[in-house]
């Protein structure tokens, strides 16, 4: 019996190698399909057969997480990839976007360097991913010009995301007191999680253990009421909390 459920995975995997193929697919298909006989026809099922074939466009979004967590480096790829074969400027953002996500910081910065050099010198897209890599390598205050640039030029943009990396490159800059100022308008503006979370954390690796003790319980409260997949995003950032915040008592 084994034996015949192997066979039927390899079968099952055959046929959606043959739908990539006469479809077009992207041929690292064919490496997920015999890499993980059944995983990787079941991912392929979701990502490409069911939307080719006109179902439950959700079922994509769900595909994309687990091919996510299959194949973590798909997206630095197929950026770079669009890139070595069409060097067009929004090729070169995405693959800045993809390195920085990656943890490729350096080269991410290059990139984006190169973006800033030419006609989507103001875009403020380019510009705040230049100014979250750009933290990232410790060059604070180009980042805090950037965001500065861009918050000037468009009050709107991304208003949430843009209150959280402003205030954390005001902190690395050492303006504590912008940073903190900056912290509070995301909290008491727009509540996430997100926002307390990196507040909390800030404060307390500044020492504030009173702000950042208020700000983990009221995640504690949400917690509670989150699913697994939301705790999962945010597990990381608490423990990192919980770790600023014993280093303060000890």
């Amino acid at each position: 019996m084994p034996f015949a459920g192997l066979g039927l995975h390899i079968i099952v995997a055959l046929f959606f190698a043959i739908h990539a193929l006469r479809n077009g697919r992207q041929m690292y298909w064919l490496i997920v399909l015999f890499s993980f006989p059944l995983l990787g026809s079941l991912v392929y099922f979701f990502v490409e057969y069911m939307p080719s074939n006109k179902l439950d466009r959700g079922a994509k979004k769900v595909g994309n997480i687990a091919i996510q967590l299959l194949d973590p480096s798909r997206d630095l790829r197929e950026a770079r990839l669009a890139f070595d074969l069409t060097p067009t400027v929004q090729n070169r953002i995405r693959l800045a976007a993809a390195l920085d996500n990656a943890g490729e910081y350096k080269e991410a910065v290059e990139q984006f360097d190169a973006c800033l050099n030419g006609p989507f010198a103001n875009d403020p897209e380019v510009c705040f991913g230049a100014a979250k890599a750009k933290l990232h390598i410790n060059q604070h205050v180009q980042s805090l010009l950037l965001l500065q640039h861009v918050r000037a030029s468009q009050i709107d943009f991304r208003p949430e995301q843009m209150s959280i990396l402003l205030a954390q490159v005001l902190d690395a800059n050492d303006q504590k007191n912008a940073a903190k100022t900056e912290f509070e308008n995301a909290v008491n503006n727009f509540g996430s999680a997100e926002a307390r979370g990196q507040y909390a954390l800030w404060a307390a690796k500044n020492g504030d253990l009173s702000t950042a003790k208020s700000q983990r319980e009221s995640l504690e409260k949400d917690w509670r009421h989150w699913n697994k997949h939301t705790r999962g995003l945010y597990s990381k950032l608490i423990d990192d909390i919980d770790i600023a915040m014993k280093a303060i008592k000890s």
